[in-house]
């Protein structure tokens, strides 16, 4: 195996599909001889040509519509946006589009395209640099959307994503590109859409998470373990389809949650987890299901750190609910 950052996991993702299928284009602002703002497409303007490795005029409607035309008429575009700040000039194509095409031709087209994009903060980016804007997505029928937290799920999501048949959000989180590496499979692998994972066992509280906050809720954990708290970490790895037998599961066995996300609080994903549990195990439940998140504010640049989810806020919330 190769010991690989998650950009590189995700570089190497978007090789081997160009790769194994020709109908796989990446296209974007600076995808093509720059690598990308990330240098995600580093090489592969090199090995594959300005045909394949698209670089576009910075127009995110114009990328976001032109990649929906590729898909219905039979390409496998995974076009770019810079940073998830700059999506909502495409968000009308998304969701008005991409997201329907299926529905409104009776299953006669499908858009098969990927749009990955950096997602939130922790690069000190400020406010149009570190946006989380999953749950705009989510609330969207039609929609995959997929959020990895380390190298290995990052390249397998990724495959799994480029051979769907529906549009997939592919949310990256840049604060963890160069920040962790992991042991990724060379050979030809795939991590399933729509299953999470259970990255730390535990029998007396359940944390959900997903992305960057991973790291953070594992930190927690360890700081819970010095006070004899077993915490369970759940790697949701995507929203839509979300894995709710595993939340579930985990919660009837701890009958303890908390629910971890960077993106303000009020509407945030982590409310829909919170109902979820409330409407399907709440007999189990021996204590509140606290949300750890974002504030309701722009996201700020001098107090990110403030703003941002840390272990020490994660790690009260999982006190709270233990001496509930």
């Amino acid at each position: 195996m190769a010991n690989l950052t998650l950009l590189q996991a995700i570089n190497s993702a978007l090789r081997e599909e160009m790769r194994r299928d020709e109908r796989v284009i990446v296209l974007g602002e600076d995808v093509g001889k720059n690598g990308g703002v990330f240098r995600a497409t580093e090489g592969l303007f090199d090995e594959f040509g300005a045909e394949r490795s698209v670089d576009t005029p910075l127009s995110e409607s114009g990328i976001i519509g032109m990649s929906i035309g590729m898909a219905m008429y039979g390409l496998r575009p995974v076009p770019e946006i810079q940073f998830m700040d700059f999506i909502y000039p495409a968000f009308d194509q998304i969701v008005s589009e991409a997201a329907k095409m299926r529905y409104r031709s009776g299953g006669q087209y499908t858009v098969p395209m990927v749009i990955r994009t950096p997602y939130g903060g922790g690069i000190r980016g400020g406010h149009y640099h570190s946006q989380s804007a999953e749950a705009y997505f989510a609330h969207t029928p039609g929609l995959k959307v997929v959020i990895p937290s380390n190298p290995y799920d990052a390249k397998g999501l990724l495959i799994s994503a480029i051979r769907d048949e529906d549009p997939v959000i592919f949310m990256e989180p840049k604060r963890l590109y160069r920040s962790l590496k992991g042991e990724v499979p060379e050979t030809d692998y795939t991590v399933p859409i729509g299953k999470a994972s259970i990255t730390r066992a535990g029998k007396d509280i359940s944390v959900f998470a997903y992305g960057a906050m991973i790291p953070i809720c594992l930190e927690a954990a360890k700081k819970a373990e010095e006070h004899d708290i077993d915490v369970e970490v759940v790697d949701l790895r995507s929203l839509v389809p979300l894995d709710i037998k595993t939340i579930i599961n985990s919660v009837k066995k701890t009958g303890r949650a908390v629910v971890v996300y960077e993106a303000p609080k009020t509407g945030g994903f982590g409310a829909e987890i919170a109902a979820i549990i409330a409407e399907k195990a709440i007999e189990y439940l021996e204590g509140p299901v606290l949300r750890v998140a974002g504030l309701d504010t722009p996201f700020p640049y001098t107090f990110e750190h403030i703003y941002m989810p840390d272990s020490r806020r994660v790690f009260e919330a999982i006190e709270k609910v233990i001496n509930f």
